[in-house]
């Protein structure tokens, strides 16, 4: 059987590397010459519930990337504000890997590469069609496009273009194929009818701070910086995408972090004031380009589906990432692209699609995503282990714990151990 998966960001390439276990023929599809998406400008690993979450799926056999990031990290257990055992992965070396990994499973990789619509009959989609005209079908397909732009989204929600990693200039805007699929799309909400809310961080040219700084980042992995009074603004960490860092400190502070780049805690500051902090005289933006007014909006395309990340409406399409809900960060992606691209293969051959158990941090917070965006207050909040609503979710109903061998025990009671890496054809 012949998989397609639309979208090369953290949860398409989960994806693709399950259903590629699982027995299929992938096919990835990228619309930009680079996979992971805004993963290109994350990093940050395993901080709060994410160990956990991350330790579970090293568990249920979907951990590729949790061991790649691992071993592409340049910092490990550090703390920052609100945040405990984080692991930061040097984003200037995780792509490449990504893209090799892929090629040594023989999955095939189309970058550059932009589906525009879709050809469907009854319930099922027979194919794709790509920006070149050129057709090609498949059984079963993945839908990990993001929620972010195109560009018309930016400009209506945000401050414009903020020319961020995704280059929609240059390679196009996103297209939702659950909405060329006659499914109407969902929509996160910031408030009362503005949709989508701004990428919760900046990148920095590391060479374009002080070294004083520069030195402390290499060193500690992480620098706090206090911003002037007359500059604090509490009022913006509503803007925020990331609710985990929308605490107090990172208004009153400047939250820099080492991932490769150097990563700046806030949607976005203005150039002229930040080049008036000691340190950042002569600091450059490098993503998003106009960093210093604006950010990239998203959660404006979100799918309707089941637990089983099949979109809802649609025979033979499953959705994962920001594509599936309110999600926040790379491991939340690539859970839900494991199970994505494992049901994918399970509904071709007709079998139960699998539902992680909510006894599981990766099971509950995908059943509680999706119960959460179809009410008003849901769609105004984003899921995460790492922070905010669900991580303190995760500590009261007692899914958060650092122990692995507790967490392997667990995964093994419910006899799922090594589930996605379970050959089914």
């Amino acid at each position: 059987m012949k998989v397609i998966v639309i979208g090369g960001g953290w949860a398409g390439c989960s994806a693709a590397i399950t259903a590629k276990k699982a027995g299929a023929e992938v096919v990835l599809y990228e619309k930009t010459d680079m996979l992971l998406g805004l993963g290109n400008v994350g990093g940050i690993m395993r901080n709060n519930g994410r160990y956990t979450a991350a330790e579970e799926m090293i568990a249920l056999g979907s951990g590729d990337f949790i061991h790649l990031t691992d071993d592409n990290s340049k910092h490990k257990n550090i703390d920052f504000p609100g945040h405990k055992n984080a692991w930061l992965c040097d984003l200037n070396k995780i792509e490449p890997a990504v893209g090799k990994y892929l090629k040594a499973m023989d999955i095939e990789v189309n970058m550059i590469t932009r589906v525009v619509d879709v050809k469907k009959e009854d319930n099922k989609i027979k194919g794709i069609y790509l920006s070149d005209k050129n057709y090609v079908e498949a059984d079963v397909f993945i839908e990990t496009t993001g929620s972010a732009g195109p560009m018309n989204n930016c400009l209506k929600y945000g401050n414009g273009c903020a020319m961020c990693v995704l280059r929609c200039p240059s390679f196009g805007g996103r297209v939702s194929i659950s909405g060329k699929a006659g499914i109407e799309d969902l929509k996160g909400e910031r408030e009362e009818g503005i949709y989508g809310a701004f990428s919760g961080s900046c990148k920095l040219a590391k060479g374009s701070l002080a070294s004083v700084l520069v030195k402390e980042l290499d060193e500690t992995g992480v620098a706090v910086i206090k911003v002037p009074e007359e500059d604090v603004n509490l009022d913006k960490l509503k803007l925020k995408v990331c609710q985990q860092y929308a605490l107090k400190e990172f208004a009153e502070n400047i939250i820099l972090i080492d991932t490769g780049d150097v990563k700046l805690m806030t949607p976005y500051y203005p150039l002229e004031k930040l080049r008036g902090i000691k340190g950042f005289e002569n600091a450059k933006y490098v993503d998003p380009y106009s960093g210093g007014m604006g950010n990239s909006i998203r959660y404006v395309s979100i799918a309707p589906r089941e637990d089983s990340m099949k979109v809802i409406g649609l025979d033979n399409l499953f959705c994962a990432g920001e594509k599936a809900g309110l999600f926040i960060g790379h491991t939340e992606a690539m859970i839900t692209g494991a199970l994505a691209g494992h049901n994918a293969i399970k509904n071709y051959l007709g079998l139960p699609l699998l539902i992680l158990p909510r006894s599981l941090a990766v099971g509950d917070i995908i059943a509680y995503a999706n119960e959460k965006i179809k009410t008003k207050e849901g769609r105004r909040n984003r899921y995460t282990f790492a922070g905010a609503e669900y991580f303190k979710r995760m500590q009261e109903l007692g899914l958060y714990t650092l122990d692995i061998d507790e967490i392997k025990k667990k995964v093994e009671n419910l006899n799922l151990t090594n589930i996605f890496n379970t050959k089914l054809i």
